[in-house]
């Protein structure tokens, strides 16, 4: 296998750590937000399923952060406030990166020419639209950690260092061997 050099290497691992962490912290957004509205509204019906990489994570995970971080009514009441907001703001940027998304696969899938410049286009607007997304996101996490007391972001800080030194070691192990037949 091709060994990188070793500044290369440095950069793709930063890289890789840092959008590990902002999924961490994500999920972390997306799991409290959605204790939050729970707990505030117990006569609704359930949610719906979840789909993509959060999904499984919805039940327990966002009563365990909130029970970690032991915080107050006050707190999910605020929380829920924001991530209410959030999803107003960002469901028609997911909406239009999804459509994109259809578009591309279209092209990928198509028996006709390939238009590459027509593909760019969309590639590029579906950058456009992720990185207003990150922003929304990154704005929205530092909303949720500002609402924390110093002693819950000391702790949400460690939970999130305690989770990426276990995706560190889960990263070094290497994939599972393939079943033989």
């Amino acid at each position: 296998m091709y060994a990188m050099p070793g500044t290369t290497r440095r950069i793709q691992e930063s890289h890789m750590k840092s959008i590990r962490y902002r999924l961490l912290i994500a999920a972390m957004a997306v799991l409290l937000g959605s204790a939050i509205a729970r707990s505030q509204t117990a006569d609704a019906p359930p949610p719906q399923p979840m789909h993509g990489h959060h999904a499984g994570m919805e039940g327990h995970g966002m009563g365990f952060f909130a029970k970690q971080l032991n915080l107050t009514d006050e707190q999910k009441t605020q929380m829920k406030t924001i991530m209410e907001s959030a999803h107003t703001t960002m469901k028609p940027l997911r909406q239009q990166s999804h459509q994109i998304d259809q578009q591309l696969h279209q092209y990928a899938m198509s028996t006709g020419k390939y238009d590459e410049t027509s593909v760019q286009g969309l590639a590029n607007q579906k950058a456009q639209i992720d990185a207003q997304l990150t922003v929304a996101q990154t704005k929205i996490h530092n909303q949720l950690f500002q609402l924390l007391t110093p002693d819950q972001q000391t702790k949400a800080k460690e939970m999130v260092a305690n989770h990426e030194a276990r995706m560190q070691k889960h990263m070094q192990q290497g994939p599972a061997a393939a079943p033989e037949q």
